[in-house]
């Protein structure tokens, strides 16, 4: 009898103990990465996932907003080019066919352009690491000359690019377009957080639309682009802050500084 009443007494302790399994906290999810985003001025942008995809997208790196002391990553994975206008083209060639990166646009475009490997068509996708690319449509025209002077050629419909990163965000790159309708089935297909909309006007949307477009876009974060370069692109961030809270467009206006990358 003294031997069960000492072991009880070591026991009794124990089994007063509180259920430690269940009195942990449940397990949070995991908290979505970071994607960080680069303007490089114009429209061009250095994209890099959490997933160490680095996306350069519409590289013209030779416009007046381009940040002079900035310098690419040595590794690129995929070059975004949206039409084949000289000031989206940019520097793509030096990156077709070479050093493993792939080429993301029209297939008519990447035959101008030199490609040998496979490009795309709006309705198509690339994987690119932890990225996937979805080619959208764009209103707007698309020809390449090699170079000034020298005859220009028809490069397919422009395009647009819906960027999904696993366990990330997601992006809207809109290239060179006027607001359209199909840019509410983006948001209704996609519903990116992040939109990047030109906002110069005379070539493309201004503003105005582009606040609409924000706002059927289901946009969390608004990042102008394509104004300012030229004395026709007038349209303003501060246009736009103002005319996406007349709309009650909900979306955060994020003006970015050439050459310094932002994380979302």
């Amino acid at each position: 009898m003294r031997l069960f009443a000492l072991v009880l007494a070591l026991l009794l302790p124990i089994l007063a103990l509180p259920d430690l399994a269940r009195s942990q906290p449940p397990a949070l999810p995991k908290e979505k990465g970071k994607v960080r985003i680069t303007w490089l001025g114009h429209a061009a942008f250095l994209v890099q996932t959490p997933g160490g995809a680095n996306l350069l997208i519409d590289p013209w790196l030779a416009n007046p907003k381009a940040p002079k002391e900035f310098e690419l990553p040595a590794k690129i994975d995929a070059v975004l080019v949206s039409h084949g206008h000289s000031d989206h083209v940019g520097a793509a060639t030096d990156y077709v066919d070479k050093g493993g990166t792939q080429l993301v646009a029209m297939n008519e475009l990447g035959k101008l352009l030199g490609a040998k490997q496979p490009t795309g068509n709006i309705g198509g996708a690339f994987r690119v690491r932890d990225a996937t690319i979805h080619l959208v449509p764009a209103v707007h025209s698309s020809s390449y000359a090699a170079a000034e002077g020298q005859p220009a050629h028809y490069a397919g419909e422009p395009v647009g690019f819906v960027i999904e990163i696993a366990n990330g965000p997601t992006l809207y790159h809109a290239g060179d377009t006027g607001y359209f309708p199909g840019m509410e089935w983006i948001g209704t297909k996609w519903t990116p957080e992040i939109v990047l909309l030109p906002i110069g006007g005379h070539f493309t949307m201004g503003p105005e639309d582009a606040a609409e477009a924000a706002k059927v876009l289901r946009a969390k974060a608004v990042v102008p682009m394509h104004f300012g370069t030229f004395p026709l692109l007038a349209g303003t961030p501060g246009a736009l802050e103002s005319a996406l809270a007349a709309k009650q467009a909900g979306a955060r206006l994020r003006v970015l500084e050439p050459g310094k990358a932002v994380s979302f």
